[in-house]
């Protein structure tokens, strides 16, 4: 798996017309993943880990998963088609006599949430990466700005 995909943290989180752009990438190249408002508040709160008066639906995930011996191993953001990002959930369950590892096709917004609550790592395949457009540059001008993403 080494080769195949590239270590990615969540670099920033912006505002936009139509949503909020996630800034995800490391110090080679950041990339924009688009998520509706609410998703990209929900990923800023974990990330901040901000409390919340009320569990939200990943909290819910989240204990669903432990009441079943169930960890996040790590998101892997695989494919873009047609504009729309594709990632998958690597999640694992130990019991008594075995180690199943299970891998999830979920919405990017949803992975990168659930990886930003228990502090998993991101990756993304290698050939993605390569693909996508470098806004490392946007980024910086945001943060030099003054209007630093959350």
């Amino acid at each position: 798996m080494k080769n195949d995909v590239v270590p990615v943290q969540i670099r920033g989180i912006l505002p936009a017309n139509s949503g909020c752009a996630l800034f995800v990438g490391n110090d080679e190249k950041v990339f924009v993943i688009n998520v509706e408002p609410q998703m990209g508040t929900v990923i800023g709160m974990f990330l901040r880990d901000q409390p919340k008066e009320r569990p939200l639906t990943h909290d819910l995930m989240q204990s669903v998963f432990k009441g079943f011996g169930i960890t996040v191993e790590r998101v892997v953001i695989t494919d873009l088609k047609n504009s729309t990002y594709f990632a998958r959930l690597i999640l694992s369950q130990t019991n008594e006599v075995a180690r199943k590892i299970v891998e999830i096709d979920a919405r990017p917004s949803d992975c990168l949430a659930l990886a930003a609550a228990q502090k998993k790592p991101i990756f993304v395949h290698r050939a993605l990466f390569e693909q996508v457009e470098d806004m490392s540059g946007v980024l910086d001008k945001i943060n030099e700005s003054g209007n630093e993403p959350e």
